[in-house]
């Protein structure tokens, strides 16, 4: 509840107040199940709302969405109205907006594959620092050749993509293994299962469009819708660690504010740590660190302090502790932890109130406007002026009607060209040219077969010319040889005459006059 800037968060022996000009020192809601965490982030929420400061929280268990409606009077409130004091309280809901990252109960909620970035998504795959490097190259190969990675199948082709060429990269990005890249394709899997092939794509998301307050100055609570996202924690966790870099990359410095300009409530908040790298932890508490001079507010909302690691720990100066079980040593450890980070309260012993605590009953303690931590109070905190339960489906249906614009923006997913397009263009271009090259292979295989048809046509010409004119030679040969024989029969046929007719005496006379018709010798 609003009041003279500040957010009236619960009553104890004094009231607790959450000024506005020190909520982004960030803060945390921890208690187990059932203690009131809910509703504490409700009315925190709404009071920033009230303020004009735009907020941001997942829907874990689908009663969040009470925010855009506005509470029900009855008996049990009108006496916690009147034992709080709180004159002037109305019953109203905040300017809401639904989002879904699988488009089924709000906006659709998307991000690239670079705009994830290698580091994030090995995370989110799981993969080895080998494998994580492997990705690393694919990355950048991609940026080099101006491949946008956009969806799954751009990051599954641009995998394959290396593999087929890892040779050439070799020398100039490094190795990449086969394994490697069959190890990133099986965990890819496991994500698209998860609905990473939904998640991943475009229109994306602009973190802009959350910074927004309605024609009444109110700022307007972007509700992601989580209940089944919940189940799929590594999509969940890198998506809002996403959105926490990618505030802090992008928002300009602006040192102390009177209000911050966004508040983030991360509920469930283990499930961001859980076997967390070192890198990655590192990477996230250097924004925790530095997103407050962004004007950003960060909320973690979990179980037990225990669960957020000392660093992050450290960095949340607003607190609402609700009640907390010891039955372990363990337990005990962390009981006394967190009764510790408090500054102590004279009236009380922090460690016993902790495991006392009822239903909607914490230990509270906010900055002051020194930026110094101010004396825990066991306090109640107030009711939200929202409905406490879940919305009806006719509320969060005029919501989701009154977002038509957004919906207009992000709900038809485009697929531009991207990495997947090019490779495959690339892939029939290189089909094309190997088409081409086969072409003129064949073409040139038919004409050297012609020319060696035409030299052995020509071979078999000369041959066949060559054996005519032998033919010819040995027929002229053939014919002489006849001649000459057919002279012989004549000359021995008139010497026959001759010696007939002149008989033995003038045959010496026959063979003068034989050699001198023909010049032969008998």
């Amino acid at each position: 509840m609003l009041q003279n800037d500040r957010i009236l968060m619960a009553q104890g022996e004094n009231p607790c107040y959450l000024l506005l000009n020190q909520a982004n020192r960030h803060g945390l809601i921890a208690g187990v199940s059932g203690t009131g965490k809910t509703v504490t982030f409700k009315v925190m929420a709404e009071g920033f709302s009230q303020a004009g400061v735009p907020v941001f929280m997942a829907d874990v268990k689908g009663d969040v969405t009470g925010l855009c409606q506005a509470g029900v009077d009855s008996e049990n409130m009108q006496k916690r109205i009147a034992k709080f004091g709180l004159d002037g309280f109305t019953y109203q809901g905040c300017p809401t907006r639904f989002w879904d990252m699988n488009g089924e109960g709000g906006i659709p909620v998307r991000v690239t594959v670079s705009d994830m970035g290698p580091v994030l998504l090995s995370r989110l795959l799981g993969l080895t620092k080998v494998q994580e490097g492997v990705l690393n190259i694919v990355f950048r190969i991609a940026d080099d050749k101006q491949m946008l990675l956009i969806d799954m199948k751009d990051l599954r082709s641009m995998l394959n993509y290396v593999a087929e060429h890892a040779k050439e990269y070799t020398t100039t990005y490094g190795n990449v293994s086969s394994q490697s890249v069959g190890a990133i394709l099986r965990a890819l899997i496991a994500v698209e299962d998860q609905g990473g092939d939904v998640f991943f794509g475009e229109p994306a998301l602009e973190l802009s469009d959350w910074f927004a307050c309605d024609a009444n100055g109110h700022g307007y609570v972007n509700i992601l819708n989580a209940t089944r996202l919940i189940q799929q924690p590594q999509i969940y966790s890198m998506f809002l660690l996403w959105m926490l870099s990618d505030l802090f990359e992008k928002l300009p410095e602006v040192g102390d504010l009177d209000k911050p300009r966004f508040v983030f409530f991360f509920d469930e908040a283990h499930l961001l740590f859980n076997d967390m790298p070192t890198e990655l932890l590192n990477k996230l508490i250097q924004v925790v660190k530095l997103v407050r001079s962004k004007g950003v507010g960060v909320y973690f909302i979990t179980q037990s302090p225990s669960d957020i690691p000392d660093e992050v720990l450290a960095q949340l100066s607003n607190r609402v502790q609700h009640g907390l079980r010891a039955y372990t040593p363990a337990e005990q450890k962390a009981v006394r932890a967190a009764a510790e980070a408090f500054r102590e309260n004279p009236s009380f012993k922090s460690e016993d109130v902790i495991l006392e605590l009822g239903t909607g009953e914490a230990l509270v303690s906010f900055l002051d406007e020194d930026g110094k931590p101010s004396i825990v109070e066991n306090a109640k905190v107030l009711p939200p002026q929202c409905l406490m339960a879940a919305a009806s489906e006719e509320a969060k249906a005029a919501v989701i009607s009154g977002q038509a614009a957004l919906m207009a923006k992000y709900g038809t997913a485009v697929d531009r060209e991207s990495a997947y397009e090019k490779i495959l263009d690339e892939q029939k271009q290189n089909e094309a040219a190997a088409e081409l090259d086969r072409q003129r292979a064949e073409l040139e295989a038919q004409k050297a077969e012609f020319a060696k048809q035409q030299a052995a046509a020509q071979k078999a010409a000369e041959k066949e010319a060559a054996r005519q004119r032998r033919a010819a030679v040995k027929e002229a040969e053939r014919q002489a040889r006849a001649a000459e024989r057919e002279r012989q029969k004549q000359i021995n046929a008139m010497g026959r005459v001759a010696t007939s007719i002149l008989g033995s005496a003038g045959r010496t006379a026959a063979n003068q006059i034989v050699r001198g018709l023909f010049g032969t010798r008998r």
